[in-house]
């Protein structure tokens, strides 16, 4: 399924570009992205944090920060495909109601079907932690230290129907010592993560990225 890349509109600080953030998990790239939102007249904001899980603790951040959170839990169907359809059918409702232009993954740890990706493609942003095309997939700290590399990073994408194989819109390396493990690499490509997602949110915010 080819993808036909159409860009968000530009945002302006009286009617910023209206965004969703999927997470899954701590929703701690949720909360600098909200940080940074409120720190300065904003070409985007956050109108909905979608969450496929209860109980985490991103939904408490969004909480704190006074963003309307949805959690939209995986239907009880036993066929997968049908199930992962569903609940992107459910998500898209979300994203209707809330009246949402682009679509911020932070953390989101489901697989996108290419049904729901392609009428998104251009406004539906990933970070993934590596500088892909180098260690794609859920275990890049891992794979980054198995594979001794010196340098990592994380990587700011558009979402095509790969896993993490879509076009690339920019990186933050990091360096990586003969000391550090999975877990201090993450912390490391964390701290970077929160300063270039923002920043290329605002880029397209303010039709500053070409299309693919």
């Amino acid at each position: 399924m080819t993808e036909e890349w159409i860009l968000p509109r530009e945002g302006t600080p009286s009617d910023p570009l209206r965004l969703a953030v999927l997470i899954s998990g701590s929703g701690s790239g949720m909360e600098a992205l909200l940080l940074h939102q409120e720190s300065k007249d904003c070409l985007h904001v956050t109108n909905v944090v979608i969450s496929d899980r209860e109980g985490i603790a991103g939904l408490e951040k969004a909480q704190k920060h006074d963003v309307t959170s949805v959690v939209v839990p995986l239907p009880d169907i036993e066929n997968k495909d049908e199930r992962r359809l569903l609940h992107e059918q459910e998500v898209n409702e979300v994203l209707a109601d809330y009246g949402i232009e682009a679509i911020i993954l932070s953390g989101y740890m489901r697989i996108l079907s290419p049904s729901f990706v392609k009428p998104w493609a251009g406004r539906l942003l990933n970070i993934h932690p590596s500088l892909l095309p180098e260690f794609p997939g859920a275990h890049a700290h891992r794979d980054a230290i198995k594979a001794g590399v010196t340098k990592s990073g994380c990587t700011v994408h558009f979402v095509d129907s790969g896993m993490d194989t879509g076009p690339i819109i920019a990186q933050q390396e990091v360096t990586v010592l003969h000391t550090d493990d999975e877990n201090s690499l993450s912390e490391k490509v964390k701290l970077k993560e929160y300063i270039l997602y923002p920043k290329v949110i605002d880029l397209i915010a303010s039709g500053n990225v070409e299309s693919p």
